[in-house]
């Protein structure tokens, strides 16, 4: 939702009114705090995505989501056919098809914004009757494709790793002249990267060069707490954080990230430019976080490191062996940056009043 926000925005800095942009979103998504909180109108529809695996329990829920999914078509089209927009952006995700279906349906232009190198099935699906596709990678295979970037939040675009790291690591408590690691698995966190860190203090226990600062998430806060081992005196820092709000301080302080591949976090390295080791979500659809890690990868911009390979051992091997090498972190860092495309938001916002019928 955050670059669908970044793009309203950069349409409003165009001259369009705040009350002329609307949002569609899911009833179970996080657009209801997110959207109001920016200043956009929202309407919510009812229901969920289908399932694909084949269980009792996932036919059950299938039969009801298909009865929200009606329920939801037949909200969206009584919302485009009374609100008559300009153009429908489709920005992937359960709301985004009966509202750009309904759109075709009543002669109002779609375009498609994809965050991801691998296109997830709503915007496939949308993307064949839409005007033109706003992917993030080249080579993602949707229909009239344009390669406009993923659109970022403004307070991660003014991130200057160069001039703000000092204060950055002063705000979050972080000791000046270490190494610091970053790691962050989203918002619930990751298990995979969470027993890896713990796993990995035992081993860099007595290290006085090196701070660690964990987002771990709120379903293994608990399961991290009781295993952690006890520090070393003078040894390394550690610092547990339930949620990071500041990732913008975060990504400034930090000198590597390890993390998940996700479109956003891609996105913000290379507009950052932070090297990274990134661990792909292995049950993303269509595998689409290996696809987005390997684009960083090429460029020689992060490490991709598959979710099954990845454990204590693997994490300290990585992390030692480029905090050890300030060349090649540099490399990383200015290779991230080539990557950037830091105009998406007004990328896209130029796409869309392209096709829009204003």
């Amino acid at each position: 939702m955050q670059p669908g926000i970044e793009i309203a925005r950069a349409l409003v800095g165009r001259g369009h009114p705040a009350e002329s942009i609307h949002f569609v979103g899911s009833s179970r998504g996080i657009e209801a705090r997110l959207v109001p909180a920016a200043g956009f109108g929202l309407t919510v529809l009812p229901g969920r995505g289908i399932v694909r695996r084949i269980s009792a329990e996932s036919i059950a829920g299938n039969v009801a989501a298909a009865a929200g999914l009606t329920r939801a078509a037949a909200m969206a089209m009584g919302l485009v056919r009374t609100r008559r927009p300009a153009v429908v952006v489709a920005l992937g995700g359960y709301a985004s098809v009966p509202c750009a279906l309904a759109a075709v349906a009543l002669g109002v232009p779609v375009v498609v914004v994809e965050q991801n190198a691998v296109p997830g099935a709503a915007n496939r699906m949308v993307a064949r009757f839409a005007k033109a596709s706003a992917v993030s990678f080249p080579g993602t295979d949707l229909p009239r494709a344009e390669v406009t970037g993923n659109p970022v939040r403004p307070e991660i675009l003014a991130v200057d790793r160069r001039t703000g790291r000092g204060a950055a690591r002063n705000a979050l408590g972080l000791p000046a002249g270490r190494r610091v690691l970053g790691v962050f698995g989203g918002s619930l966190g990751a298990r995979r990267l969470n027993l890896a860190v713990v796993d990995a203090l035992g081993v860099w226990s007595d290290r006085s060069d090196l701070a660690v600062r964990h987002v771990v998430g709120e379903r293994d806060w608990d399961l991290v707490t009781d295993a952690l081992p006890t520090p070393a005196e003078g040894g390394i820092v550690y610092q547990q954080v339930r949620y990071e709000e500041r990732m913008d301080l975060l990504m400034t302080a930090a000198d590597l990230l390890v993390g998940r591949a996700g479109g956003t976090t891609v996105a913000e390295l290379a507009v950052v430019g932070l090297p990274a080791v990134l661990v792909p979500l292995p049950i993303a659809p269509g595998d689409h976080q290996t696809a987005n890690g390997r684009a960083l990868e090429r460029a020689g911009a992060a490490v991709v490191v598959p979710d099954g390979e990845f454990d204590g051992a693997r994490l300290v091997a990585e992390v030692d062996r480029l905090l050890g090498d300030p060349s090649r972190l540099e490399a990383m860092a200015a290779a991230a940056a080539g990557c950037a495309r830091r105009d998406a938001a007004d990328r896209v916002a130029t796409l869309v009043e392209r096709h829009a019928h204003l």
